[in-house]
């Protein structure tokens, strides 16, 4: 059966089973560091990549492919190279694909992570960042300058919910002979498939809603076989950013229910998005599923919903933000989103808190904001735990 004939939901659930002899009906796990050979001749057939068969569990594992292959037919991708958090993921990219002396334009508005990895690390390797409006396609265009290889962003934006243009930046890609990368871990293939809007890669923190119960760390990189296979491979088999087997075992069991999940992810977060709107001691909420946002025409044509985050700011500053926080009794107070448990966090002091206070301030990060990210409990029950802190202020 062709992949590209069967829905999401389908692919997530039947898509990169190879059954043993066995038969087994859930997907095997093969935990085991490496593979036995038949004789000599196979044995070097295999390291010398002649025969593609299971060499070392580094970067050659049965079950670790099986979610290889389901990402990449869900994702719309020719290759998928799997890893071990979606740092490493990102780490790959770069690594895979770029040398000393080449140039990213990024958006200003990606994790707090990701700009202390493109700051103060990669930039020791001789790999330059510059740092754009994730909105504004001129800015990212005047960025631009002759060695750049690389174009990063995540749409929606974390923890903003800003709304890149995906099919203009991949027109100032492709005519500067650069890579679009697209972090697709805010909507995952069920709301976004950012391959079909034009980019060249998309990055996956599996850690988040493809696991979607906060259990195992994991990431992944989707685009064409020539990019990422002969780009990505080398790197993962010499550098060894490994996802292990029963993480990868974990987040498969995950994308069985990614489709119900991120619905009812998105139903929850639209409604506690326009209760928030009409609470008075918010100042504003950013959500792409609402019209008052910026980017919520675009938002309706790249996404299918406004997807889970929720972020808003309240009056007062830290000090206010941060009795909000604390007042909550049924939300999780942890940086971790995707997950059944609704959770919050403080940008400001937590996931961007290494940034300088100009670089929050750049991108738009301020000292009042809070991000929610949706479970699945009742929405009614959730409003009211924020109820509690709101009250307070």
């Amino acid at each position: 059966m062709r992949w590209d004939e069967l829905e999401l939901e389908t692919l997530a659930v039947r898509a990169g089973i190879h059954r043993s002899q066995f038969n087994e009906h859930s997907e095997a796990l093969y935990l085991t560091s490496s593979f036995v050979f038949k004789n000599a001749a196979e044995a070097a057939a295999r390291f010398s990549g002649e025969d593609p068969g299971m060499v070392y569990s580094r970067y050659t594992n049965p079950t670790v492919a099986s979610l290889q292959e389901r990402l990449a037919a869900m994702e719309g991708a020719e290759c998928c190279i799997a890893t071990a958090s979606g740092m490493s993921a990102i780490l790959a990219c770069v690594m895979g694909l770029m040398k000393g002396g080449e140039h990213i334009v990024a958006s200003q508005s990606i994790f707090g992570a990701t700009v202390q990895l493109f700051n103060n690390i990669l930039k020791r390797f001789g790999v330059e960042t510059t740092f754009v409006s994730a909105t504004d396609v001129g800015a990212w265009e005047r960025a631009i300058r002759p060695n750049t290889r690389m174009l990063f962003l995540e749409t929606p934006s974390n923890p903003l919910t800003e709304i890149s243009d995906v099919p203009a930046l991949a027109k100032v890609a492709r005519a500067h002979g650069a890579l679009l990368v697209v972090d697709n871990c805010f909507c995952t293939p069920i709301l976004q498939r950012p391959l079909d809007l034009g980019a060249d890669i998309v990055i996956h923190l599996a850690t988040k809603y493809l696991d979607g119960q906060g259990r195992v760390l994991g990431g992944a990189v989707l685009g064409r076989r020539d990019v990422i296979f002969e780009g990505l491979n080398g790197f993962l088999r010499s550098g060894g950013p490994t996802l292990s087997p029963f993480n990868a075992w974990v987040i498969l069991k995950g994308l069985e229910t990614l489709g119900l999940r991120m619905r009812a992810h998105s139903q929850t977060a639209l409604e506690l998005a326009q209760w928030l709107e009409e609470h008075p001691k918010v100042e504003r909420v950013h959500y792409p599923g609402l019209a008052s946002h910026p980017q919520h025409e675009l938002a309706k044509r790249q996404q299918k919903t406004g997807g889970g985050i929720v972020s808003f700011d309240v009056k007062g500053g830290r000090e206010a933000a941060w009795k909000v926080v604390d007042a909550t009794q049924l939300i999780s107070i942890t940086a971790n989103l995707g997950d059944a448990k609704t959770t919050i966090t403080h940008p400001a002091s937590t996931t961007h808190g290494r940034l300088s206070a100009q670089a929050r301030n750049a991108a738009g990060l301020g000292e009042g904001l809070l991000r929610v990210a949706a479970g699945l409990e009742a929405a009614s029950d959730i409003k009211a735990d924020l109820a509690r802190g709101l009250s307070k202020l």
